[in-house]
Parts: structure tokens; sequence; C-alpha cells
């Protein structure tokens, strides 16, 4: 999965400023430093939606960058976002899972109005989104 850093800076009570050093014009914000990485996610991957992907540069190369560091030495830090791209179409997958766990999933899922696969899709988008 292919990552890209993402400076965060904040002023004061202001939101937060997401911007994406290797992909020009990319940009996010949020209020509450929770929702940065959904925010983040979904800039990035409507950003570079149809379009070749920009190298992605590592946390130390961006580090050596003068404006980066400044802003670092200023309060601001890196964060990882992954892209996830959309494809928009549907493939199958066959995986095994513990029958409990199966039951588990399926009534989680019953109880949210949802299929398994958009509760498994579901429950993995949270889970990358978290990291």
């Amino acid at each position: 999965m292919t990552r890209y850093f993402a400076l965060v800076e904040q002023e004061g009570d202001s939101a937060y400023g997401v911007t994406f050093p290797d992909v020009a014009g990319c940009f996010s914000a949020a209020d509450d430093e929770d929702d940065l990485m959904k925010n983040a996610i979904e800039a990035l991957s409507l950003h570079l939606e149809s379009q070749p992907l920009p190298p992605a540069r590592s946390s130390a190369e961006l580090n050596e960058v003068p404006d980066i560091r400044a802003a670092i030495l200023a309060g601001a830090y890196l964060m990882p976002v992954p892209l996830i791209v959309s494809e928009s179409r549907q493939v199958s997958a066959n995986i095994s899972l513990d029958k409990g766990m199966l039951k588990a999933i399926d009534a989680a899922a019953r109880e949210r109005g949802l299929t398994r696969s958009a509760f498994l899709i579901e429950a993995a988008r949270h889970e990358i989104e978290r990291r």
C-alpha cells in the first residue's frame, strides 16, 4: 500500500491543516485531531483519482527539506496517510473465519442494517484509518 506523508499544522484554536509535500495541491483540514486521518485519506484518494502517482518520500527525506523542518520545529508533525484507491468494482474474495467469529460478524452486521461484506469493508476501513 502506498503511503504519503502529510504535514499537520495547527495554530492556536484553529482547525488542523493538512498538506501533502509530495502531492502538490492536495490539502485537507479537521476541527478535531481524531478526524485528521479520515479526512486526509479522503482528500488524498480524491486528489489522485485517475492520475499517475507521484513518488512518495520517506519521513527522513522530508525532514531534510528546510521548510518542512522549520514547520516541525514550530510544532507541526508528519503523519503517514495510506492511499486507498477506489476501483469502482466489486470482487469476490474467499476468506476463512472461525465459525463463532462469523456468527458475531453477521449479528453485528444485522444490527447495523449492513450486509456481511459491507460490515467487513467498514471495519477494515476503520482499522486502516486508525493507523
